[in-house]
């Protein structure tokens, strides 16, 4: 046998194949970095956070103010009907007697004052007097129906409010 040695050498690659392997290598790095539209997703998201946000603060804040306004509106148009006395029954009653409500007209009454402070037909309809209150007390029920702004592009339906006050007829102490 001889001894020969066998030499092998690595054939250095083509350069074809060099820039192929590096033009792989670029696409590889560029995928790698490559944050396209990540930004965009970051705006959507906090688009949605800031909006939802928006529609809590505007639409709470537009809620405690039709609220207020209902009850506004039934301790005036509560006081409006306890105005409503039977003055024959106070001049002929004995002295110091509390002055009796007509509470047969308290319906027609609170509805006339709903209806000139502004409120929508159906709410006037559905504004009355609690019945059984006694004779010298009125009890009103103002209902208010309002659309919300911002929640509106997620929820759309009307909200509807309501507004209870309560007075009475009292007289004071003769002069």
């Amino acid at each position: 046998m001889s001894d020969t040695a066998v030499t092998t050498r690595n054939p250095s690659p083509s350069p074809s194949r060099c820039r192929a392997l590096a033009h792989f290598g670029r696409r590889v790095r560029a995928r790698l970095r490559d944050d396209r539209g990540s930004g965009a997703a970051a705006v959507l998201i906090f688009a949605l956070v800031f909006m939802s946000l928006a529609a809590f603060v505007v639409d709470g804040g537009l809620s405690i103010s039709k609220r207020e306004r209902a009850a506004d509106i039934a301790e005036q148009a509560a006081r409006y009907a306890a105005q409503d006395i039977d003055v024959e029954a106070l001049r002929n009653a004995p002295a110091g007697t509390q002055p009796v409500i007509n509470d047969g007209d308290c319906d027609m009454r609170v509805q006339w004052f709903a209806k000139n402070s502004g409120l929508d037909q159906a709410d006037v309809d559905a504004t009355h007097c609690t019945p059984n209150t006694g004779p010298q007390r009125v009890e009103v029920i103002v209902q208010i129906t309002y659309r919300p702004m911002l929640s509106g592009f997620f929820y759309d339906h009307d909200i509807v409010v309501h507004g209870t006050a309560a007075a009475e007829s009292v007289t004071g102490p003769a002069n």
